[in-house]
């Protein structure tokens, strides 16, 4: 072969090859592997094995088996917090991370109770609450080097949040400088503006607004401060109805990260189907950034 040739055919390689490379850089980023993470947990956990996670229940038992599993596969210590609820049965909180010591700390937690079934039907629990359990396993794999950080998944909120009574006497020692639920995270079925379905909701995150719009610089998520605009239901979920409430209540600075109550919220229809994945995914990237930065 002549060399002009072979030179002609090196050419048209390299540049096919340059073209290639810089369209794949320039192409818009998706984190594929955190996605398809968040899907694989909200799956097991809206799954008929787990029956809707109902305290007390096989159930929830499936569920407490599955995270502990999740939680020591990534190096964590364990601590079961049982405890009775009101209707006499046994819930459990599970915390990763130590509470030993007068130091300070962040908590961030997540229920992962359900309604679990009610005759014969099965309410799966997709959203309320398997998503936010998903994206509190995520946190706990991208922060397991912050000895700062406790993660805590609380049972009973079904059962008049007996378990946040609990996890509030299990981290009575700590010096927490915030607590973050993570409350219905994977849905874009309600956003608080219908042109924006990429959207994120931080209830007592108005004093971060400037760091959360500097990792949100790409507006990757429209954020609001507020639920839906209006002061009493924000009043009302960010302070009386949430796991958060009993360390609101001690003075405690909280954040909470919502996607809002959707149509399928406690109903039959909150299946893993319903969510937004790609905007779940996003979510759940930006509170990981911002935790990462304090």
């Amino acid at each position: 072969m002549p060399v002009s040739a072979r030179g002609a055919k090196l050419f048209c390689f390299l540049f096919l090859l340059f073209v290639g490379l810089t369209a794949f850089s320039a192409a818009p980023e998706r984190n594929d592997l955190l996605e398809s993470g968040l899907k694989m947990d909200v799956e097991f956990l809206s799954d008929t094995l787990c029956a809707g996670r109902k305290t007390g229940s096989v159930g929830a038992s499936a569920a407490t088996f599955y995270i502990i599993h999740r939680l020591e596969y990534m190096g964590y210590d364990v601590t079961v917090n049982s405890f009775e609820t009101p209707a006499g049965t046994i819930g459990r909180n599970l915390i990763a991370g130590s509470l030993s010591g007068n130091k300070a700390a962040v908590l961030i937690m997540a229920y992962y109770d359900g309604l679990g079934k009610i005759g014969s039907r099965l309410y799966p629990g997709a959203d309320s609450n398997a998503s936010g359990v998903a994206a509190l396993l995520s946190l706990a794999e991208s922060l397991k080097d912050r000895n700062d950080v406790i993660f805590a998944f609380v049972d009973g909120h079904n059962a008049n949040m007996a378990g946040a009574e609990t996890l509030k006497m299990a981290t009575a020692k700590l010096r927490l400088r915030m607590v973050v639920n993570l409350d219905i995270l994977g849905s874009t079925l309600a956003p608080p503006d219908k042109f924006w379905k990429n959207y994120l909701i931080i209830l007592g995150g108005a004093p971060y607004q400037q760091s959360f719009d500097r990792l949100n610089s790409d507006k990757a998520l429209h954020l609001y401060y507020n639920y839906y605009g209006s002061r009493s239901f924000t009043d009302l979920f960010y302070r009386k109805v949430s796991d958060h409430k009993v360390f609101f209540d001690r003075g405690v600075p909280v954040l909470m990260f919502t996607s809002g109550i959707t149509l399928n919220t406690n109903r039959e229809g909150d299946t893993c189907e319903t969510l937004d994945y790609p905007v779940f995914a996003d979510r759940v990237s930006l509170i990981t950034r911002w935790l990462q930065a304090l």
